[in-house]
């Protein structure tokens, strides 16, 4: 095989990139100073030697300990529980959430293999039997195997006695009624509130 199957090949393995995305990256790759290619080459190493899963949240971090969980300004008593590590910017973006995070590693489904012991629940449900928490927010994504894992939780994190909530689902703000979906109509009817 050449260089050039190589990176099409490895590329083509990321998510969301195809042969013929790969294949349009390599070409754009060959293009661009050789410098460009070496400082890309560089950064994909340090990604791999330096960057390992939080030792408490499974956040990716570089040091034992994420920033997270090693800010002494965070609500240690609060944590939101996200499927992978990219779902933290988002919530992180809304500038609202102060709290800690656990990243389970993905979500139950057992149609592709896995299984609660192929997540970090058993780590969850220890950091919070330790105490000190008063409350897990869930947000896993509302799809079915996102609501599967919500409700497994749930029932792991009974026992210990804290409060277990879920991010509220609905309408967005801006949204127009009629462009609704019924699942999401559904969930906005249940997860209504007082005015």
């Amino acid at each position: 095989m050449s260089a050039i199957d190589d990176l099409v090949t490895e590329l083509s393995r990321l998510p969301t990139i195809g042969r013929k995305s790969a294949l349009r990256l390599t070409y754009h790759l060959l293009r661009q100073p050789e410098e460009q290619g070496r400082r890309i080459a560089a950064a994909l190493v340090a990604l791999a030697e330096k960057v390992r899963p939080c030792a408490e949240c499974f956040n990716f971090a570089e040091a034992e300990r994420c920033a997270f969980c090693t800010d002494p300004r965070r609500d240690r008593s609060v944590v939101c529980v996200v499927e992978e590590a990219s779902d933290i910017p988002a919530i992180e973006r809304t500038g609202e959430y102060r709290g800690l995070y656990h990243v389970l590693g993905g979500r139950l489904a057992p149609l592709d293999g896995v299984g609660p012991s192929d997540l970090t629940v058993a780590a969850l449900v220890t950091r919070v039997t330790a105490g000190g928490m008063r409350e897990v927010i869930v947000a896993t994504n509302p799809k079915l195997e996102g609501e599967a894992t919500a409700l497994y939780l749930q029932e792991q994190l009974r026992p210990s006695g804290v409060t277990v909530s879920r991010l509220a689902r609905g309408l967005p703000v801006g949204g127009d009624l009629e462009y609704a979906d019924g699942v999401t109509i559904v969930q906005a009817l249940a997860a209504r509130r007082a005015m």
